[in-house]
């Protein structure tokens, strides 16, 4: 559960080399909740282990914005995990998420504050209609979100952002989950409620994203374990038509001895080449299974996803 509702609008971000885009950031979400006739606000800023000056140019800024609070979190968790931190701090009835790199300007909250309230959503979020970036980044940010929709049980907007503005009883709801595997997207559309789609343009950050291939790539494997059983099923299938493909080339090599014993020894090197296969198969599948197995040992373990160190 998140904290007592003490404020109408909580905005929350994270921070992880984002020294440059901090004092346009803030002046943006004070002009953001000056638009929608918010007077009390506050604006939660979770260090995820920065490696820059990030923190301490906060400090130096709030003289001259009250609203903020500075949680700063032991080591770096992720992206996902410092989120989660911020909304368990978050004191607003209403709970606004954004990354303040700028690529979507605080004032994304306007619109998203009025679709709320006339469609009494309890979560408006912003999705791209054409995604940013060159040809690489754009289709492997498709390509994310349609492999996580073929393989999971849950089904999420396709090119959302992390943008989104909740009630209180949907961040409540959402932080009772308990799950130790995070993945946000997939957490938030099984939460369920009213949730309610607005278009965005992303603009491109200043400086290179911190989300690698690499880490979207496991991201894709952490998403999918976490929400799905169906490469379990995939590789039972898989085994399923190796080992019949393998009862047809052993039923052909003995029909072949019957009929021509002199060939037989011509079919050993597919033979060799079916058993390689076939090991493919059985480590592709025992590694599925290990991802699995490794997710249960995490759930199980019970370790907090965040720890924080200082609140201010």
């Amino acid at each position: 559960m998140g904290q007592p509702a003490s404020y109408e609008l909580s905005i929350v971000t994270t921070l992880y080399r984002s020294a440059p885009y901090l004092e346009q950031f803030l002046e943006a979400c004070r002009h953001a909740a000056a638009s929608v006739g918010v007077a009390r606000y506050e604006i939660v800023c979770v260090d995820d282990g920065s490696p820059d000056e990030s923190v301490e140019l906060l400090k130096g800024l709030r003289a001259s914005h009250p609203q903020l609070r500075i949680v700063e979190l032991s080591r770096n968790f992720g992206h996902h995990q410092a989120m989660i931190a911020g909304m368990q701090q978050a004191r607003g009835e209403v709970v606004y998420i954004t990354d303040c790199d700028l690529e979507v300007n605080p004032s994304f909250l306007v619109p998203l504050w009025e679709k709320r309230l006339q469609q009494h959503a309890d979560v408006v979020f912003g999705y791209q209609e054409a995604r940013k970036g060159g040809a690489i980044e754009r289709k492997g940010g498709s390509l994310f979100w349609r492999l996580f929709n073929a393989m999971s049980d849950t089904r999420v907007h396709e090119d959302m952002v992390t943008e989104r503005l909740m009630s209180r009883r949907y961040v409540d709801a959402l932080l009772s989950l308990g799950d130790r595997n995070i993945f946000l997207g997939g957490m938030m559309a099984w939460a369920g409620y009213t949730q309610i789609g607005v278009p965005v343009v992303k603009t491109q950050r200043k400086g290179a994203s911190t989300y690698t291939f690499a880490k979207r790539l496991r991201l894709l494997v952490q998403a999918v374990t976490s929400f799905s059983a169906r490469p379990l099923y995939a590789s039972l299938w898989v085994g399923s038509v190796a080992l019949g493909f393998s009862v047809a080339h052993a039923t052909f090599i003995v029909v072949n001895k019957l009929l021509h014993p002199a060939s037989t020894l011509s079919g050993f090197p597919s033979i060799v080449a079916i058993l390689t296969g076939m090991f493919g198969v059985i480590m592709l599948s025992l590694g599925v299974i290990g991802t699995y197995v490794a997710r249960i040992f995490v759930q199980t373990q019970g370790r907090p996803i965040y720890i924080i160190k200082n609140i201010e």
